[in-house]
């Protein structure tokens, strides 16, 4: 079991928790996810057979760049889609 700990972008709520919980559990292999709104990260614990891209393309992929990627209009604006998905479906 891995743990690997990312930074992102665009975290403003527990609708975008949500999303990024249900989206993370989604991927064969994740076993946890914790996200921390103080720290705008995700703690992610998965089995040793994913790769860490996959993790952070498909955050990505949502909206939630990690914090050192470009953060453009795009990205911000799929950020707030989720967010709405997120507390839909709470």
């Amino acid at each position: 079991m891995k743990t690997e700990k990312i930074l992102i972008a665009n975290l403003k709520c527990g609708g975008c928790e949500n999303t990024i919980k249900n989206k993370l559990l989604e991927i064969e292999g994740v076993e946890r996810v914790d996200v921390n709104h103080e720290e705008d990260s995700v703690t992610i614990s998965y089995d040793g057979k994913i790769e860490r891209k996959l993790l952070t393309d498909k955050l990505h992929s949502l909206g939630y760049p990690e914090a050192t990627e470009e953060n453009g209009l795009l990205l911000q604006l799929k950020s707030y889609a989720s967010c709405v998905i997120g507390r839909m479906s709470k």
